[in-house]
């Protein structure tokens, strides 16, 4: 069964290149990627949910306690549910969102580390 990742925007700049290039790489890689955009935290959680995910996919956008306050409240409906984050970060926020069991792929991060993340995560190798 193809694993699902829910894939939002928690800010509301305008880029998009990022997200589009991390949706299409796992794609690629047989995942099921649900691409919700810029989303809430209310919109995260409910797809989260809905979807049955089997990993949440945040970016930051450089708004890190939008992300903080959405990934809290994700943990909290599903506990069990990895949670990653790409996006503007600066190593502050990094060191945040990795204090509540967030993986971290800043700027410059490589797409076969976050596709092999994705991987671990979900537990499909």
């Amino acid at each position: 069964m193809q694993k699902r990742i829910l894939m939002a925007k928690t800010g509301l700049d305008g880029h998009w290149r990022g997200p589009t290039i991390v949706a299409r790489a796992l794609r690629d890689a047989g995942f099921e990627v649900i691409m919700i955009g810029m989303a809430n935290t209310d919109d995260i959680v409910t797809s989260a949910v809905d979807e049955d995910v089997d990993l949440v996919g945040l970016n930051v956008g450089g708004h890190i306690d939008v992300a903080i306050r959405a990934i809290e409240s994700v943990q909290r409906v599903r506990p069990e549910l990895p949670i990653f984050a790409g996006g503007t970060i600066t190593p502050r926020a990094a060191k945040q969102l990795e204090a509540l069991g967030v993986e971290v792929y800043p700027p410059g991060s490589q797409l076969t580390d976050i596709v092999d993340a994705a991987e671990r995560l979900t537990g499909t190798k």
